[in-house]
């Protein structure tokens, strides 16, 4: 059984989605992984992310929110 550490957990204001974020190891050893849980009413996604894909989506999610802070929904 892999070893799950609750990060982070929120709730998006539009949808209503409750998004955690955990870390996740393996007792076998490996890579670590960011796990994405999305909650929308009884249906969950789930993403394992490895270090270098989590880099990358925090990369272009940094860049798209500086550049659409000042927007008005």
């Amino acid at each position: 059984m892999p070893e799950i550490t609750l990060l982070d957990k929120m709730r998006l204001p539009f949808g209503g989605q409750e998004v955690e974020f955990q870390h996740l190891t393996h007792e076998a050893g490996g890579v670590p992984f960011l796990r994405i849980r999305i909650r929308e009413n009884k249906r969950f996604t789930i993403f394992d992310v490895d270090p270098a894909s989590a880099q990358q989506w925090a990369e272009l999610m940094a860049a798209w929110a500086r550049e659409h802070a000042g927007d008005k929904p």
